[in-house]
């Protein structure tokens, strides 16, 4: 008769109960545990941890989607390939494969390990991580590069500071930054922007440049931008770029998604259109720049890092006032290094950055000054 107190395999005690955090991580990734709350006063909701984070990458759907598309478009007009939509979906969708694949075996290879370490549950933090990493980055990036990228952002972003919900910066975003500053040359120009990889034909081809509307517009202001793109061009995101950050339409699906579901901020949203909007204009009337403040929303990435990567709730301003000051600070950094930084076109990745460091700073401010206010009310009283 088996021992009705023996311990299970993977429970504690049991032979292979080091791999505890991993079977729980696959038992529990598409159903909810019975375990309820033993003592104590406690919560009863619908919403948790593994639900928000399939809520953002629901939210992230229609740009990576679009973006797909848009990398057999860009390829098959660049190199006048004649494809059809489904050919330049398939290419779209081929390409991007490999780098999902890479972000998420890269990434939950070393949460699960280092949660097998502490002996922890593994969280799902990473689902959304490892989804916005292909999409921040050029279509062609070396595969090795994404994954000494990926590991290093895991390593060094999260789990030294203790795992999901400890971390300070985005670890998306710190990605990107790795590959920015360790391979420039993979990261920014012309020529990264289009794939050619797995096109036959054009094996021997030598790749052929595709500015961004950023560098168009910089280098020869709105004439030459308008005689490339026009303004629905890029909003409907049929430009080089990144491929889930050309889309405006595709972008404010996931943002309504996103306020709907109560998953993201609105004011972080709000404030950091009003932060670029502002310093777009000033320096607009001020001779920095020909384009209207409104084209900074539909350039480069500032719209896709105002919804899905300001927002993160873990590295963004928790207060509300803070919330307020921390976006719109994030857009207005973001127009000032775009127009007053010749050597980077592109700001919003340094701007969520730096912002993810002082939004601690930020919210300490906002709790100091209502405390204060709080206590000379009560002295006049």
């Amino acid at each position: 008769m088996a021992d009705q107190n023996k311990p299970g395999l993977f429970e504690k005690g049991g032979k292979l109960y080091w791999l505890h955090s991993t079977i729980d991580a696959f038992d529990t990734f598409l159903r909810v545990p019975g375990t309820v709350t033993a003592k104590g006063a406690h919560v009863r909701d619908g919403i948790d941890l593994k639900r928000v984070m399939i809520m953002v990458v629901i939210a992230l759907v229609p740009a990576a989607l679009f973006g797909m598309y848009n990398v057999g478009l860009q390829t098959s007009l660049t190199y006048s390939l004649g494809w059809g939509f489904w050919n330049m979906f398939w290419y779209g969708f081929l390409r991007m494969l490999p780098l999902f694949v890479v972000s998420y075996v890269v990434g939950l290879a070393i949460e699960f390990g280092s949660s097998q370490i502490r002996g922890e549950e593994v969280n799902e933090g990473y689902l959304v991580t490892g989804f916005l990493i292909p999409l921040i980055v050029p279509v062609d990036v070396p595969l090795w590069m994404l994954a000494l990228a990926v590991a290093f952002s895991v390593i060094f972003v999260k789990e030294v500071f203790g795992g999901t919900g400890m971390n300070i910066w985005n670890p998306a975003l710190v990605a990107r930054a790795f590959l920015f500053f360790s391979y420039p040359s993979s990261m920014s120009g012309s020529s990264v922007w289009v794939s050619k990889t797995w096109v036959p034909a054009l094996k021997d081809v030598d790749a052929v440049s595709a500015a961004t509307p950023l560098a168009i517009a910089h280098d020869g202001g709105l004439s030459a931008l308008d005689a490339q793109y026009s303004f629905m061009d890029m909003f409907w995101g049929f430009i080089p770029g990144s491929t889930g950050e050309t889309s405006v339409v595709a972008i404010l699906i996931g943002a309504l998604i996103l306020v709907w579901t109560g998953v993201a901020s609105w004011k972080i949203m709000v404030s950091s259109i009003a932060g670029g909007l502002l310093v777009g204009w000033l320096g607009q009337i001020g001779g920095a720049t020909e384009l209207p403040c409104y084209y900074q929303l539909v350039m480069g990435g500032f719209l896709f890092g105002s919804v899905f990567m300001a927002t993160d709730p873990v590295t963004a301003a928790q207060t509300e006032t803070g919330k307020w000051i921390y976006g719109f600070l994030i857009g207005a950094l973001a127009v000032v290094v775009r127009l007053w930084n010749p050597g980077y076109m592109e700001g919003m990745m340094l701007a969520i950055l730096l912002m993810n460091t002082f939004a601690p700073l930020i919210d300490h401010c906002v709790v100091t000054s209502a405390i204060n206010r709080r206590a000379k009310k009560v002295k006049t009283a």
